[in-house]
């Protein structure tokens, strides 16, 4: 519905971004080594191998080339196409920078995972039976979201509003209605677990960081005060 450009939140304790910058870049070469130039059918082996199967994990019968648990980690570093990839980076580069100013460069890196593990664990719980890999940052991305609505709701943010767009809006507003209609898409998605299954990982990493964020807000807010 909307790409998010710019925000005008600045850095008050890091002097760069450097973790967000690391996840982008590595999320970028594992896409450029897995999947930019690949067959379909490699990129599906790796995404069984190395994605989130509900299936598997539910009825104990892995296919996946690692210990199972692994691919609650491995699975958010792989994307199934460029829009994919470029659309979950840009989120996180919009966003994440503040995350890490915020939480710090350790306690964010844990943050970013938790809450990618806590995406792919919803879906796995929503969606038992599907045997599709979920694949993706954007558990972890929905994670930084949730995390951003709470420490700065009132940065505006310009976005490109039905991708043309262009508008500047309060991040409460934006991101609050992003997250509604993730709501809206996984109650009116039917019974296709292949198509809820973006649905669920974002409002499991959106909440997640939405819960982290709020047990800690008041740290948080002292470390980012002027």
């Amino acid at each position: 519905m909307f790409v998010p450009l710019h925000d005008n939140t600045p850095l008050k304790v890091i002097r760069f971004q450097f973790v967000t910058l690391a996840i982008i870049v590595g999320n970028v070469v594992i896409f450029l080594m897995t999947g930019a130039f690949q067959s379909d059918l490699f990129l599906a082996n790796v995404a069984t191998s190395f994605g989130v199967v509900p299936s598997d994990i539910t009825l104990g019968v892995p296919q996946s080339a690692i210990p199972e648990p692994l691919t609650f980690v491995t699975y958010m570093f792989l994307h199934a196409g460029w829009i994919h990839l470029i659309s979950n980076m840009l989120f996180l580069w919009v966003f994440a920078d503040n995350v890490e100013d915020a939480f710090g460069y350790f306690a964010f890196t844990l943050f970013y995972l938790l809450c990618g593990i806590a995406g792919a664990f919803a879906h796995v719980m929503m969606t038992p039976d599907s045997p599709a890999p979920l694949i993706g940052a954007s558990g972890a991305v929905s994670g930084i979201i949730g995390a951003y609505v709470l420490l700065y709701p009132k940065a505006r943010i310009w976005i490109l509003l039905f991708y043309r767009i262009p508008l500047r809006i309060s991040a409460i507003w934006v991101l609050g209605g992003w997250f509604l209609l993730q709501v809206f898409s996984v109650l009116t998605a039917g019974t296709d677990s292949d198509v809820q299954v973006a649905w669920w990982a974002h409002i499991g990493g959106f909440i997640a960081g939405l819960v982290i964020t709020l047990v800690l807000r008041s740290r948080l807010l002292i470390r980012t005060a002027n």
